[in-house]
């Protein structure tokens, strides 16, 4: 308890943006470490992609919980009663209290931790399959190039998470004033993030099937181009973009708005609102960014073009299918 007490007290900033931010950054890094140190030592990245939704999963539970956290060893150290955890059936009523979540709350951390759950179960299960990642083949044994793996991972996720601990930092009062009805935004966001993880989730699936039916010697397609694989070449990449631009576009609606940015603790004005709105928006530039320049669809289309680019097959389906946007 005197621990907590004290990491609660060193990030109680005034403003209540940064009493979120900073703690679950701090905890992105720390299992990020936790687990880098194992993998550096044994020289496996078993457990990378797996522990990067475990991050993702423990930062969301942490920023939603922390102002609750907050509350109650507060009221301990005062000698009051403490407050109740935050309901989540209360949450959907609008009854959620000082300490209580509100409903987008609620949809975009499960939003999270569904995308999270799915795509560490995909990508652990599939390792184990095959027994490597090759994005790892030359730096697995290089303990300085394996460590900035698992630092890049723990900016990642503070990246694209930033605006779902910016919306989970926000005081009850800031809900309570935009009013319990579904805006344009909210809509919005949750079709493109329905839309955006069923893209995903379709795509990896044929890719899976396609992947086990050729272990099984149903075909002998050396490169998939089948179903939204027809559509664009990286229609997994599409989905996830889409999904993240849905999280962000939901929450810039509450954070843009006057009642979200007086919550971050900004200025009132065109200053506070771009801040804001960039809180929200860095997410999908952030995703998008890596998807096309670093580790998405540069590695992909490099390791697919040595293999096959001599191939006329090949060069057709890349002529005539889309990169990223699909085709109608």
């Amino acid at each position: 308890m005197p621990l907590l007490q004290s990491l609660l007290a060193a990030s109680n900033f005034r403003n209540p943006f940064l009493r979120n931010l900073v703690p679950s950054v701090g905890l992105a890094f720390s299992i990020q470490a936790a687990v880098a140190v194992p993998s550096i030592l044994g020289g496996s990245e078993r457990f990378y992609d797996l522990s990067g939704s475990l991050t993702y999963l423990s930062c969301t539970a942490l920023s939603l919980y922390l102002p609750a956290l907050r509350a109650r060893t507060a009221a301990a150290l005062a000698g009051q009663p403490k407050p109740a955890w935050p309901s989540l059936i209360n949450a959907l009523r609008g009854t959620g209290g000082p300490y209580g979540f509100n409903w987008r709350q609620v949809f975009l951390s499960a939003a999270v931790g569904f995308w999270a759950s799915r795509l560490g179960a995909y990508l652990f299960t599939r390792i184990l399959s095959d027994g490597e990642d090759s994005r790892f083949r030359d730096i697995r044994n290089s303990p300085p190039k394996f460590a900035v793996a698992f630092f890049a991972q723990a900016t990642w996720v503070s990246l694209c998470l930033l605006p779902v601990l910016a919306i989970n930092s926000l005081p009850a009062s800031t809900f309570a004033a935009l009013g319990g009805a579904i805006s344009i935004s909210d809509l919005v966001g949750i079709l493109l993030y329905i839309g955006g993880i069923s893209f995903e989730v379709t795509a990896d699936r044929q890719k899976s099937k396609w992947s086990q039916e050729k272990k099984e010697k149903k075909h002998d397609e050396d490169f998939l181009t089948r179903g939204l694989w027809s559509k664009s070449r990286h229609p997994n990449y599409f989905g996830e973009s889409t999904l993240w631009t849905g999280i962000a576009t939901m929450s810039a609606g509450v954070l843009a708005s006057k009642a979200g940015v007086a919550g971050m603790g900004l200025a009132s004005g065109m200053a506070g609102k771009a801040i804001a709105l960039v809180t929200a928006g860095i997410s999908p530039a952030f995703v998008t960014l890596l998807l096309f320049k670093v580790s998405g669809i540069p590695l992909s289309e490099e390791k697919y073009d040595k293999k096959y680019g001599d191939r006329a097959d090949y060069r057709e389906w890349k002529r005539e299918t889309p990169m990223f946007f699909p085709k109608l």
